[in-house]
């Protein structure tokens, strides 16, 4: 072994014959993982405690031999060391990595016991593969026709088991598929924090359930969903909806709070069914709360603007737009942004302020508590972004006060507002009559039915850009669906506004906009292209001391990570 090796601080471990260079310690799952081994498993999650009670995940252990008498190493005719192999075969799940461990995944003794466990899996298990809501995504599927043995010996009659049992507002339990891994228990305990989850009786008559009194009801029910092996917990919303394989998923951002959750959002033919969480260790592991799955419906809601309006009348996108620039050409312009528009959107509104001389640049801070998991006590998702393209200098208030003693006092004459009900914000209906109003937004909202100029925007769903989290990382988010027909890019109706006003060329994609944003300042050096899926660390240090501003993140256990030696 080579110095450089030998200096590294890892160790080697061999895996079918195959050296590993990981770090000690490292879950032996993991390590066979890191050089395209499966190791089946089903209780086994990275993220939470080791149970090592479904037993799918056997191998073959061993390590160099010594003399009992002496200490001294046993060694093979050729001089190289003898492995002495378990009589038995050991959990992987329950194995970490040690100096010179050997480990067979694929040997006759472990292929036999995997069959025997898939046996005993399925002879209770219900024959409802046609209908599961799991299959598609089904472990339980998947490792009953690699490691099964094709056949059943089994002939008795199955246990039978309570089939739609709510848990929760948003989980239902069909008990008959459950294997008893006890993720979900342990997600509960270990990382939601909410204790409710158990098992009754014994053998195969155990049960899930909850603690009498209570139900599955905390805000990362459905992350139990997530990681339910099998079909055994569904979600009451996306059951019964849609077959998994006839879904494409595009990669995202949760968008209620600064955390920045990864998510993939799951369309078929220009409608969303489903948001899961998409790991991210840096930001949110694997989790994400069940308020932002729902985001998706605000798509397709009742409030939904899907014409640009001038007046009480629908007209196109571009006379909305050639109405809106010859508002924004008077004097007296204020500029209200969103923390929840994307950092190109941002940076086209501070050339749009920059144009117009506005007398004033406002974001709507959104506050509330701070659940110490996924959900931050800012609400926006991109203020961060806000402080860094310059739109704003300091966190924004709750109230737009100042806005409105600006009105009532004449200075302001043209609002320009971007994603925000400006009622909900504290300006009265009185004040916003008295001002020329053009309104960017995706939803109906009691400001926008007093606007001058609407104009009909996308939701996260349906555009794509970057966000800056609560670390100051900023995160891709895409495009999952089309608008609808009569709606326009924000990015690219903002970039025309600022093309009229200053009559100077804009970038109007997200991609040209990052041609100017990587040229210099904080975002130097990046463009779209080059943001990682898991994202940059900015360096925020110019915002630290301000309030809420300070980098959080959940990082229950590290990921870890093996190399195949050379």
């Amino acid at each position: 072994m080579s110095e450089e090796k030998k200096d590294d601080g890892l160790i080697s471990v061999f895996i079918d014959g195959q050296e590993v260079r990981t770090k000690p310690g490292t879950n032996i799952i993991e390590v066979a993982a890191s050089v395209g081994k499966e190791i089946p498993h089903y209780c086994y999650h990275p993220k939470l405690s080791v149970s090592g009670n479904c037993r799918m995940c056997l191998i073959e252990l061993g390590m160099p031999g010594r003399d009992r008498a002496t200490g001294e190493p046993i060694l093979n005719e050729d001089g190289s060391p003898k492995i002495m192999f378990f009589p038995g075969p050991a959990i992987g799940c329950g194995t970490n990595a040690a100096p010179n461990m050997h480990v067979k995944t694929d040997s006759d003794m472990v292929k036999e016991c995997r069959e025997g466990v898939t046996e005993f899996l399925l002879a209770n298990h219900p024959l409802d593969c046609p209908i599961c809501d799991q299959a598609g995504e089904c472990r339980l599927q998947e490792f009953s026709t690699s490691h099964g043995a094709g056949y059943s010996r089994f002939v008795e009659q199955k246990n039978v088991k309570p089939k739609r049992t709510r848990l929760g507002p948003r989980v239902m339990l069909d008990d008959e598929r459950c294997i008893l891994c006890s993720r979900c228990i342990r997600f509960c305990q270990e990382v939601a924090d909410d204790d409710v989850l158990g098992f009754t009786d014994r053998g195969s008559y155990s049960t899930l359930t909850c603690f009498p009194g209570k139900q599955l009801e905390n805000n990362y029910s459905l992350n139990t969903v997530d990681i339910c092996p099998v079909g055994a917990l569904t979600s009451t919303d996306f059951r019964f909806k849609m077959r998994v394989w006839f879904l494409k998923h595009v990669k995202s951002i949760d968008f209620e709070t600064s955390v920045g959750c990864n998510t993939d959002v799951w369309a078929r033919e220009g409608k969303i069914y489903r948001i899961t969480p998409r790991r991210n260790d840096e930001v949110n592991d694997t989790w994400m709360p069940d308020s932002g799955r729902e985001l998706y419906k605000l798509v397709d809601g009742e409030n939904r603007l899907p014409h640009c309006k001038a007046g009480e009348a629908n007209v196109s996108a571009s006379d909305a737009l050639a109405k809106a620039v010859e508002l924004l050409k008077g004097e007296g312009v204020a500029i209200v942004g969103s923390g929840r528009c994307s950092v190109e959107e941002q940076y086209a509104l501070k050339a749009i302020a920059e144009t117009t001389k506005a007398v004033g640049v406002y974001l709507v801070g959104r506050y509330g508590d701070d659940d110490g998991i996924l959900v931050s006590r800012d609400r926006n998702a991109n203020v961060r972004g806000a402080l860094m393209t310059g739109l704003i200098n300091s966190l924004p208030e709750e109230s737009l006060s100042d806005l409105g003693a600006k009105i009532d006092s004449g200075e302001v004459k043209v609002v320009l507002s971007v994603k925000e009900d400006l009622v909900a914000a504290g300006l009265s209906k009185d004040q916003i009559a008295k001002v020329k109003l053009v309104s960017f937004d995706t939803q109906r909202y009691a400001s926008t039915d007093l606007a001058g100029v609407v104009i009909a925007g996308l939701t996260p769903f349906e555009r794509s850009g970057t966000v800056i989290n609560q670390q100051f990382r900023i995160q891709k988010f895409h495009k999952a669906v089309p608008g609808p027909a009569g709606a326009v890019d924000d990015l690219v109706a903002l970039a025309t506004v600022q093309a009229n006003l200053s009559e100077e060329s804009f970038p109007s994609t997200v991609a040209s906009v990052w041609k100017q944003l990587g040229e210099s300042g904080p975002f130097e050096g990046l463009s779209f292209k080059s943001i990682p899926d898991e994202g940059v660390l900015l360096d925020g240090s110019a915002f630290g001391a301000l309030p809420f501003a300070e980098g959080k993140s959940l990082h229950f256990e590290p990921k870890q990570e093996a190399v195949a030696a050379e």
